[in-house]
C-alpha cells in the first residue's frame, strides 16, 4: 500500500524557515517525480513545487519562487521543501504527492496519482 506522510509543520513567525518532509513507501519512489501543494480551507489546493525523477528539473509557483527549494533523497525515498523568508500568506496545509509523468508541465491536482494527509504550517505577523 502506497504512503505518503508529510512532517515538519508548525508555527513560525514571518521571516523565518521550517524544512517540510515527505516520506514515501509502497512505490518504486525513483519513478515518480513529487509535488508539493498546499490548501487554505475554501480555497482550490495550489501547486507549490515539484521535482523530476532524480531531482535534475524543479518547478515552482510564482508566489513561492526564490523563497522555497524542493529536493529530493531517492536513496532514503523523500522529498523535502525548504521554507524560507516565510510570509502569513504562506499559511496552509501543505500535501506531498506523486504522479509517474514527467513534471516538466504537469500542475494539476488531479494529475496525482497518491497524497499524503498533509501538515500545517502557520506563519504569524
Amino acid at each position: 500500500q502506497v504512503q505518503l506522510v508529510e512532517s515538519g509543520g508548525g508555527l513560525v513567525q514571518a521571516g523565518g524557515s521550517l524544512r517540510l518532509s515527505c516520506a514515501a513507501s509502497g512505490l518504486t519512489f525513483s519513478s515518480y517525480a513529487m509535488y508539493w501543494f498546499r490548501q487554505v480551507p475554501g480555497k482550490e489546493r495550489e501547486f507549490v513545487a515539484s521535482i523530476s525523477w532524480t531531482g535534475g528539473r524543479t518547478y515552482y509557483a510564482d508566489s513561492v519562487k526564490g523563497r522555497f527549494a524542493i529536493s529530493r533523497d531517492n536513496a532514503k525515498n523523500t522529498v523535502a521543501l525548504q521554507m524560507n523568508s516565510l510570509k502569513p500568506e504562506d499559511t496552509a496545509v501543505y500535501y506531498c504527492a506523486a504522479t509517474p509523468f514527467p513534471n516538466d508541465r504537469i500542475r494539476r491536482e488531479g494529475d496525482m496519482n497518491y497524497w499524503g494527509k498533509g501538515t500545517l504550517v502557520t506563519v504569524s505577523s
